[in-house]
């Protein structure tokens, strides 16, 4: 496995390779001075250290191949001799992670050219260029073998992953942010919920729903060390328990599957339109509007029963009164006199009103391309810290659960700006860490602030300011290292108790989708589980003797993987339809088959959705010893 990239991603990536699927990796990265910190992945710590310093004396003496080990190449650009270097006319996989979208394309590209068999790994953040990448990469790859598929060195077939570290990560930071909102994993036409629920109170009977994914921690204290995290022992979360292990659980949280559906085809995203009357005129403007019109029709109905005009006639007068373009009433009587000077006393009133409801609705047009300010009476919101690509695909997110949200960004310039004036957001535009900045985005009546910013301390000095404000406020921070978001995650909740502290690392959350990916597999998506992650992954049950010819309920194993769904068609659907425990809602239109009975058979030609943590997914799906041999 070779993997090139200039941040965070690459080396946990990396490490996700090594630590958990025992592969043999090369890492491409840049020169020490400009490379970011490495974070360094939980029970990997000492290794990693040992590999490091392997690697050191491996590059001083010509970048060797050490093994079983992590081999690292220091090189500014992943140009194609450095590519060649790297062993990618060898590798089994490619992945580039680099930040920068132009970097990866040349890179894939070059890459296809040294080998066509390659399974190329893409990191980028355009989704509508990334999916022409996909196809002309892998159109490329069959004209250069003759067509049909092709497959790579390990037998799986060779293809073109785009992925967008953004696109992963956001539905995970959205829901934390939230309270009972469900984590939601969306693709291929399938729609996973699951949802968090609190201990259940004595004499309740908590709802099981589909299944149970996850057991939380026993206590809200600091178990082994790290709450939540993979060295958290028995008192830590429980990923994929079995039913004896769910129902000795008691007064402990869960996580459990609410829903399996299609999904369908995503909405495209609405363009701002006119603004409603609401927000085209003020409030103030619309009550003085109010008052003349209802002092126009009161002139009319008193010329109608003074003079004794018939009501159009009389409503027609009185509006040439108004605009003064009525002849004198000389020769009038006195109540026709006095009508006339009351209608041109209202009409003198109407001029200043029209000509500021001109002047509101032009700066309400001009404002829809400028950023708005929060709303006076605004609260319950979510404050969002960081419009960078983070921030915006988690800002979209929100808006898609109709969640009220406050943006807080530094740079005029930054990414989601563009996002949020499309959306008629409220952006604050100031330093989180200057006094006053968060105040004006409503801290103090914000149900959750989410700190997302690409900078620890920035983060972290906003977090701590906001609870100072409010202690009971839910905070969720993205923090680069891990031993720091620890760190500061014990800190934050042995200081304030009563209210929910979240840590969450992107990298952390994207790296084991970019691993399954290079293993030639379809990750679905990835939930956080306090401080562990579970995943979802797409499998074709051939080849696989622990799925194939097993029933579901032998193909489940605790703490591993779980079969969660059946794809369908033709027998298949007969076959399942008639199974024992599925009726007709069991069968959809969508070719998808969920809340599958025990006894049901898996069958070679089945292909299946199993939750799966990263250790049972690469127990799973990792390749053939005997094919390792030849890598």
């Amino acid at each position: 496995m070779v993997v090139c990239g200039d941040d965070g991603l690459a080396h946990r990536l990396a490490a996700e390779l090594r630590g958990v699927y025992r592969e043999q990796v090369t890492l491409v990265v840049p020169p020490s001075g400009r490379r970011v910190p490495q974070p360094v992945v939980g029970r990997a710590r000492a290794a990693a250290l040992l590999d490091r310093m392997v690697n050191a004396a491996v590059n001083r003496a010509g970048n060797g191949d050490q093994g079983d080990g992590t081999q690292e190449l220091e090189a500014a650009e992943p140009t194609e001799d450095v590519l060649a270097e790297a062993g990618v006319d060898r590798a089994a996989a490619l992945a580039l992670v680099y930040d920068d979208d132009e970097t990866n394309i040349r890179a894939a590209l070059t890459a296809r050219r040294l080998n066509p068999r390659l399974r190329l790994v893409l990191r980028l953040y355009n989704r509508r260029l990334g999916q022409h990448i996909e196809e002309l990469l892998d159109q490329s790859a069959a004209l250069a073998t003759g067509g049909g598929q092709v497959a790579g060195l390990d037998g799986v077939e060779a293809s073109t992953t785009v992925l967008s570290d953004a696109d992963t990560a956001a539905p995970a930071l959205a829901a934390t942010a939230l309270v009972g909102t469900s984590k939601v994993v969306e693709t291929d036409g399938l729609l996973l919920r699951a949802v968090e629920r609190r201990p259940p109170r004595p004499g309740e009977v908590a709802d099981p729903g589909l299944c149970t994914l996850a057991l939380l921690s026993t206590t809200s204290n600091d178990p082994a060390g790290a709450d939540g995290s993979e060295d958290s022992g028995d008192q830590g979360p429980q990923l994929l328990p079995d039913a004896a292990a769910v129902e000795a659980a008691t007064g402990r949280g869960t996580v459990v599957l609410e829903q399996v559906s299609y999904s369908g085809p995503p909405l495209p995203a609405g363009r701002a339109g006119v603004p409603p009357f609401g927000e085209l005129f003020s409030r103030r403007l619309r009550w003085s509007l109010a008052g003349l019109a209802g002092c126009v029709v009161a002139l009319a109905v008193a010329l109608m029963v003074v003079t004794g005009d018939h009501p159009l006639h009389a409503t027609y007068v009185t509006l040439l009164d108004l605009f003064s373009i009525n002849e004198p009433a000389h020769n009038k009587d006195t109540g026709r006199q006095i009508l006339q000077l009351l209608s041109g006393f209202v009409g003198l009133l109407l001029l200043p009103v029209l000509l500021a409801a001109v002047l509101e609705a032009l700066g309400t047009f001009r404002s829809a391309s400028t950023l708005r300010k929060p709303p006076r009476g605004l609260g319950g919101h979510v404050v969002l810290l960081g419009l960078g690509k983070i921030g915006t695909r988690v800002l979209t997110r929100l808006r898609e659960m109709d969640i009220p949200v406050v943006c807080v960004e530094a740079d005029p310039e930054a990414r989601g700006m563009a996002t949020a004036r499309r959306l008629r957001v409220p952006v604050v535009l100031g330093d989180v860490t200057q006094e006053g900045v968060l105040e004006s985005a409503k801290v103090h009546r914000a149900h959750s602030l989410l700190a997302l910013t690409s900078v620890d301390t920035t983060n972290l000095e906003a977090v701590l300011y906001a609870r100072s404000v409010r202690s009971d406020l839910r905070v969720v921070l993205r923090l680069y290292d891990d031993a720091f978001a620890t760190a500061v995650y014990r800190t934050l909740r042995a200081a304030h108790p009563g209210a929910l502290t979240r840590s969450r690392s992107v990298t952390h959350l994207a790296a084991p989708a970019f691993a399954g990916a290079m293993m030639g597999r379809q990750i679905l998506g990835a939930i956080p589980v306090e401080r562990r992650v579970l995943l979802f992954a797409a499998v074709d049950v051939a080849g696989h003797p622990q799925l194939e010819g097993k029933t579901v309920g032998e193909a489940f194993r605790a703490g591993a993987w779980r079969v969660l769904a059946l794809e369908v068609s033709g027998e298949t659907r007969g076959r399942a339809g008639d199974a024992e425990g599925v009726g007709a809602e069991g069968v959809r239109e969508s070719g998808w088959v969920w809340e599958l009975p025990d006894t049901y058979v898996l069958r070679g030609e089945d292909r299946v959705v199993l939750a799966a943590t990263r250790r049972g997914l690469a127990e799973l799906l990792g390749r053939r010893a005997q094919q390792r041999t030849d890598v």
